[in-house]
Formats: C-alpha cells, structure tokens, sequence
C-alpha cells in the first residue's frame, strides 16, 4: 500500500481520500479547514500559499496529488493557487511523482472541435492561462508527472445546469453551443484508476483529458433537465451564424487505457441527482 498526500482535498478529493483509504492506503489529506469526519482519512488543515505551514506534512510520501482550485474566478485567486501554491507543494515534495488536477480550459478552440491531448492548448482568459503555465511546471519538475484535464464537473452540490433548467432560461440553439462535463465520482475514479497503475509500475502518458462520452449541446441538455423535471423548456436565444460553439472532448486515450465511466453520459448522471433532490 502506498502512502499519499493529496492537496486540496474538497469534495472530489474527499471522495478519493475516502476510497482509497478503504482500500488500504495511507491518505492525507490536506485542505485549510478539515471535515468534521474523516472517513478514516487523516487531515492536516494548511493553507498552500503559505510555505511554512506545509513543515507538518509527512516527509515520507509516494505520490502527490494537487486538487486545489481557487476561491473565486479573479486573477490573483488563481495566481494564489496554481503559482504560488502549487510552487510551494512542488517544492516540498520535489522528485515525488505528482498528479495535477487541470481544466479543459487550457484548450481555446470555440468553433465546435473536437479537442484531444494532442490539440493546441493556447487558451483565452486570464485562469486559463495560468492553469495552462502551471502545468508546464507540473511537467518540467518530473517525468513520472501526470497532468489531468477535467471539463464540467457536476454531482451533489454541483447543480449548475439544473438551476438553470428550473428557470426556463433564453439559450443558444443554433449553432450548437457543446457543453462537457464529468461526474465528480468518475473525477474520482478516474484518478484512483491512474494512481492504481502508477503504483503497479504500468507506463502512464502525462497528459490525460477525463471528461464524459457524450459532449452535446446546451440546448439538448437543458430541455432535457426541464423534461425530466416537469419545467417549462428553454426559449430561443437568437445567434448570429458565427457565434461560438465551444469544443467537445475527447476521452479516447483514457478509455483505450481501461477506465469505464460510472456516468458515461448526461442522463445518467442528472438522473440520479433529481432522484435524490
């Protein structure tokens, strides 16, 4: 069993702490105000931007996950955290293989292409930008590092698109505006899926882009939450033919490695949160 560090360990994380403990590795996890119950992880409350306060992390470590995100969407949240903190965990723990939890932000495209890790990664705000530098860092300080690109991520307390169906929003229906998204327990998944070949020394590329099987459009989704829930449908937003279209992602690289999505698509996975309310 192996013993693992993983920072910025909210609700995705929690769920991978949770797991992997249960499986029998040694999990820390590292966030600034731990949970009142631990599920039989151990937490050490820290803030990464402040150096000093990552001396009580164990120096004894096997592999790293950095999962933090900011606090909000502005400039300096996003500096605080993918430059100042991730340089100071890099540091802490330099040489240990280290999986970096990314975006598909990093991509710009916006005309409807489908995007992959081999696509151009020239992304077009400010968050992007610096998630995108951060991974070259993340790359630079190890071979054995492995980048993860997650699109969307919804589940229990992550109900975007739900609220939105509920409001019988105006929205882009042509030309299709693509949305894509992952569940936050296949955002789980797939890193314990990743880790788990790590540790049984089997190659692992460095770049990984987790999102669903099915990009669709906003309008599909949206009028299909609205069905579901008994909720009057979007209206149409009139769009000019040139307007934005987003990408799509492509997961072929994670699926030919063996992972199988718990929640390969969208009705899947909203099925289950408007079950449960």
């Amino acid at each position: 069993m192996a013993s693992i560090v993983i920072v910025g360990c909210g609700s995705v994380g929690g769920i991978l702490a949770k797991n992997l403990s249960a499986t029998g590795h040694d999990v820390i996890g590292v966030r600034r105000k731990p949970p009142r119950t631990a599920d039989g992880v151990s937490y050490i409350a820290a803030d990464i931007g402040i150096s000093d306060q990552l001396a009580e992390l164990p120096d004894t470590v096997d592999v790293v996950f950095f999962m933090a995100s900011a606090d909000d969407g502005g400039e300096q949240a996003y500096r605080a955290v993918y430059e100042t903190g991730l340089g100071n965990v890099l540091q802490r723990y330099k040489g240990k293989p280290c999986f970096f939890v990314s975006s598909t932000r990093v991509y710009g495209q916006d005309a409807g292409e489908w995007v992959d890790e081999n696509s151009v990664a020239e992304p077009n705000s400010i968050a992007g930008q610096i998630i995108s530098r951060a991974e070259r860092q993340v790359w630079s300080e190890g071979a054995e590092n492995v980048v993860v690109r997650f699109s969307g991520i919804y589940g229990p307390g992550r109900n975007h698109l739900i609220t939105m169906a509920r409001q019988s929003p105006c929205l882009q229906q042509t030309p299709p505006y693509y949305t894509n998204r992952i569940h936050q327990q296949d955002c789980a998944g797939v890193l314990a899926f990743l880790l788990a070949r790590r540790l049984a020394a089997k190659p692992l590329a460095n770049c990984y882009l987790a999102s669903d099987d099915y990009p669709a459009p906003q309008w599909d989704v949206v009028s299909w939450l609205a069905e579901q829930m008994g909720c009057s449908p979007p209206t149409v937003k009139p769009m000019a033919a040139a307007a934005g279209q987003n990408k799509r992602c492509c997961n072929r690289r994670l699926k030919e490695l063996g992972y199988r999505f718990e929640f390969p698509d969208y009705r899947m996975g909203y099925r289950e949160l408007i079950k449960h309310g």
